[in-house]
């Protein structure tokens, strides 16, 4: 899984999540929860689906690092063996 697979899987969620949302328009650093006006039950299925998805098990203690899309990425990438190019 690549960088932009990843980028891909977290977009596909968030927009079931948030249809409305210009998810092209969302950089790498806005909060999402801010930007796309998250709430709690919102993220939690969030990270749910990214689970499901990548198969990565994702701690409660480690959702701040999910807080970007960036972030969510370097996450991802850390955790299931995936190097930068």
């Amino acid at each position: 899984m690549t960088e932009a697979e990843i980028r891909v899987i977290a977009c596909a969620i968030l927009s079931e999540i948030a249809p409305e949302a210009d998810l092209k328009a969302l950089s790498d650093k806005a909060t999402l929860r801010d930007e796309l006006d998250l709430d709690s039950m919102d993220f939690l299925n969030f990270v749910a689906g990214l689970h499901k998805r990548t198969g990565v098990d994702i701690p409660e203690t480690d959702y701040p690092h999910l807080a970007t899309l960036g972030g969510i990425v370097a996450y991802l990438r850390s955790h299931s063996g995936i190097k930068s190019p």
